[in-house]
């Protein structure tokens, strides 16, 4: 499944967090060749945390010419208390939470590097991943255009009327799927561009090709899709 040129500048970098003087997330920021300026893309991971998937994800996205930054929600503190304070912004307090702070920060960062053009600049989210590439679509109006992947819904759901164009990809054999149902009804009646799909006989992480739920049809489609996508409203 990988695409992955050699001719890419990789780098482990520090994001600083939100609000939080000399506290940082870690993160892992793949440039492609040459001096851009290129379109940016955040990549944010599965509760699998900042993995060889999400950095050969982003490694990709930098082969399609994305300047692409994957950042690690568990770095920095205690991964236990990490992962209650990233399930409370989706279940208790969507939109407003310090989760999607510092996930507003990361853009900023992105927008601010060299090479980058920062009026282009996207997010795409697997699972927890997938519900904060929601929040963001909703929250930050520079962001242009949000992919997720079987993620969970914001509440409000009117609040998606101030969303960036987005495109979905869901398994049929997940919960996540009547999401999918409501989240295509809610854009349609506020006039939002998106593309949303439900692959048959998927399972959840379907996209992850070091799974075992891998799904390699579905996610080569799930794939053009985001990238076509994304062409159209980030390049």
């Amino acid at each position: 499944m990988s695409e992955t040129p050699t001719n890419l500048n990789i780098s482990t970098i520090k994001v600083p967090r939100a609000g939080a003087a000399g506290r940082f997330i870690d993160a892992y920021l793949v440039l492609p060749d040459g001096p851009g300026p290129f379109p940016g893309v955040v990549v944010i991971h599965e509760i699998l945390g900042l993995n060889d998937n999400i950095r050969d994800i982003s490694r990709r996205f930098a082969g399609q010419g994305y300047a692409a930054l994957a950042v690690d929600l568990f770095s920095g503190s205690n991964r236990v208390t990490c992962m209650m304070q990233v399930f409370y912004g989706i279940l208790i307090r969507p939109l407003s939470n310090s989760t999607l702070a510092d996930l507003q920060s990361a853009l900023g960062f992105l927008r601010d590097q060299p090479g980058v053009d920062r009026g282009r600049v996207g997010a795409v989210g697997f699972c927890m991943g997938g519900s904060y590439a929601l929040q963001l679509a909703i929250a930050d109006d520079q962001l242009r255009a949000a992919s997720v992947f079987y993620g969970q819904n914001p509440r409000p759901m009117q609040a998606v009327a101030e969303a960036c164009p987005i495109v979905g990809s869901y398994p049929e054999k997940d919960f996540t799927a009547k999401a999918a149902g409501e989240l295509e009804a809610a854009l349609e009646r506020y006039n939002v561009p998106h593309d949303i799909k439900i692959y048959p006989d998927a399972r959840h992480s379907f996209f992850n090709d070091q799974g075992s739920s891998f799904a390699p049809d579905a996610a080569a489609d799930a794939w053009q899709r985001m990238l076509a996508f994304f062409d159209t409203h980030l390049k």
